[in-house]
C-alpha cells in the first residue's frame, strides 16, 4: 500500500506542480478547477475560509519535494490571507483552517517569527469568539450569535498550539469546554453528528439542532462526520483526554459502516436513496483521521482503521481523481454543501485536494503534520 501511495504521490505532486504555476499566473487563491484554469471563491474574496488548504497543499508538496515553486507559491498566497488579519470584519471561526495551514506552515518550516506572530493573531481571534454561558465558540458574525458548527472542532487545534507556544493556559481551556459541549450537543450516541447547534447566547441553553449543510435536521452530513472524526483526534493529540480519543473512536465507528460499496462517501449519510450526490472531501479527511488513529497503540480498532482509509483513498484514485492537464485539480465530486449549489457540487475543489494530499503523504512519510504546528 505505501508504494501505491508514493506513486500516487508523485502523479500528484506532478499535475500540481503545473497548477501551482497556473495559480501564480492568475494571483488568485483558488477555490476549484474551472475548465482548464483555476476560479478564486465563490463568495467574500480572500476573506473566504477556504483560503489555507491552497498554501496547505503547497507546503504539503514542499516537505515531499522541497522544490521552490511550493514555497514561494504558498508565501504569496500568505501574504494575502494576512491582509484579513487587518480587516477583521469578515473573519469567522474559520481562522484555524486560514492560519494554521499558511502562517503556521511558514512558521513550522522556518521559524519566521512574523509568521508566528499573524498566527497568535488568529488564536487570539479565535478565543474571543468564546460564549462563557454556553461553553461553545461562535461560528459566525453578524445575527448568529449563538450559533455553533462541528467544523470548529478542526479550528481547535490552532488554540492548543497557541497555549503550547505561549504557555499561556486559557487558550487551552476554551478548546477543551468547546470540544465538552460539542461532545454533549453534536456528537450522537450512535456517532453521528449535528451539523449546527443554536444556543441562546444569554443562558447557554440549546434551542435548535437544523440540517446545515446536510440533507435535513436529523441526518447525517458526511463531511461534518469527517470534521468531528479529525477534530476529537487532533484533540486527543493534544490534550491525551481519553473522552476524546472514545468520541474519535465512536464517530470513525460509525462513518465506516457508511462508506458505500464503491469505496466512496454520500454526502449525506441519511441521504434518500435515489440521491446519487457524492462528497469526496468527507472521505479524504477522514482518511486523514483514520490513519492518525492506526497509529495510537491505545486504538483497539487501528488495522481496521488503517483499512478503511486505504480502500477509500484507492477508491478516489481510481474512480475520481484527474491527473490530466484538462483541469488544474485532481480530486473530482466534491461537494461544498447538500443543498447549497452556489459552492458546486460534483466538482473539484481545493480543501478536497488538500486532504487528498495529506493522507497520501501520511502513508507514504512526508506529512509535517501541519495542524500541530510543532517543529521537530
Amino acid at each position: 500500500m505505501h508504494n501505491w501511495a508514493q506513486v500516487t504521490f508523485e502523479k500528484f505532486a506532478r499535475k500540481y506542480e503545473r497548477s501551482a504555476a497556473l495559480a501564480a499566473a492568475q494571483d488568485i487563491i483558488p477555490y476549484k478547477s474551472d475548465g482548464s484554469r483555476w476560479a478564486g471563491s465563490p463568495y467574500e474574496g480572500d476573506a473566504w475560509w477556504t483560503g489555507g488548504f491552497w498554501p496547505g497543499v503547497m507546503w504539503q508538496m514542499y516537505a515531499a519535494t522541497k522544490k521552490e515553486i511550493f514555497r514561494s507559491e504558498a508565501l504569496r498566497v500568505e501574504a494575502r490571507l494576512v491582509k484579513e488579519l487587518c480587516y477583521f470584519k469578515r473573519l469567522y471561526h474559520d481562522v484555524g483552517f486560514m492560519y494554521l495551514l499558511s502562517c503556521g506552515a511558514h512558521f513550522l518550516f522556518s521559524g519566521d517569527r512574523t509568521s508566528k506572530r499573524n498566527l497568535l493573531h488568529a488564536a487570539t481571534i479565535l478565543a474571543g469568539r468564546f460564549n462563557l454561558a454556553g461553553g461553545y465558540i461562535r461560528a459566525w458574525n453578524e445575527d448568529k450569535a449563538g450559533w455553533a458548527i462541528i467544523d470548529s472542532m478542526m479550528n481547535l487545534s490552532l488554540l492548543f498550539w497557541a497555549s503550547r507556544e505561549t504557555k499561556d493556559p486559557r487558550y487551552d481551556q476554551i478548546a477543551v469546554r468547546h470540544a465538552d459541549t460539542a461532545l454533549r450537543e453534536f456528537v450522537r450516541e450512535d456517532g453521528s453528528c449535528n451539523h449546527i447547534v443554536i444556543f441562546d447566547p444569554n443562558t447557554g441553553e440549546a434551542l435548535r439542532k437544523p440540517a446545515g449543510q446536510g440533507y435535513a435536521e436529523g441526518s447525517s452530513w458526511s463531511r461534518g462526520q469527517a470534521w468531528a472524526l479529525y477534530g476529537y483526534t487532533l484533540s486527543y493529540l493534544s490534550t491525551k483526554l481519553t473522552r476524546y480519543l472514545d468520541a474519535a473512536c465512536k464517530i470513525a465507528d460509525y462513518f465506516m459502516e457508511n462508506i458505500r460499496p464503491d469505496g466512496l462517501t454520500d454526502c449525506d449519510f441519511r441521504q434518500p436513496k435515489k440521491d446519487d450526490r457524492i462528497d469526496n472531501i468527507a472521505a479524504a479527511c477522514a482518511a486523514c483521521a483514520l490513519i492518525e488513529l492506526s497509529r495510537l497503540p491505545e486504538t483497539a480498532r487501528a488495522q481496521e482503521y488503517l483499512s478503511a482509509a486505504e480502500r477509500m483513498l484507492q477508491a478516489l484514485d481510481s474512480l475520481c481523481a484527474d491527473y490530466t492537464d484538462a483541469t488544474p485539480g485532481v480530486l473530482m465530486k466534491c461537494t461544498a454543501a447538500y443543498r447549497d449549489e452556489g459552492a458546486g457540487t460534483h466538482i473539484n475543489i481545493v480543501y478536497g485536494d488538500y486532504f487528498y494530499a495529506e493522507a497520501l503523504a501520511k502513508l507514504q512519510g512526508s506529512d509535517p503534520m501541519l495542524w500541530m504546528c510543532e517543529m521537530k
